[in-house]
């Protein structure tokens, strides 16, 4: 699987953002999709989790209620709506694909393949 994220830039606080992650390759809807953070300096962090099956999706407390993840009709691409940003929202958003199906997948070790990220920087 090749992922491939898009859509980051530079956004005022209070602004939106739509990321998408394209993918390639293996049959995209058998993996569970997941998006990470990194800001400078910092760990990479869990954003959301999403699953092509009914299971529920998944966000960080920092993003609930802002961010939503949602699915491309020809199941290829995923999105990640960002409303309300704030600065410390800055960060490469990474996309990435596991085969793990179960489970909240908030671990990056869960995940097999990655995108090569896309910045997203929120001036105050």
């Amino acid at each position: 699987v090749q992922l491939q994220a898009s859509g980051g830039g530079l956004v005022q606080a209070g602004g939106s953002l739509r990321l998408a992650c394209a993918a390639s390759g293996r049959t995209f809807s058998s993996y569970a999709m997941g998006w990470f953070r990194q800001a400078p300096g910092k760990e990479r962090e869990f954003v959301s989790s999403f699953s092509w099956s009914d299971s529920p999706t998944y966000y960080s407390d920092s993003v609930k209620g802002r961010f939503t993840v949602s699915a491309g009709a020809a199941k290829n691409t995923v999105f990640l709506q960002m409303n309300s940003l704030k600065p410390e929202d800055t960060a490469i958003y990474y996309c990435a694909a596991s085969s793990l199906v179960r489970g909240t997948r908030r671990r990056a070790g869960e995940y097999d393949y990655w995108g090569q990220g896309t910045l997203v920087t929120v001036s105050s």
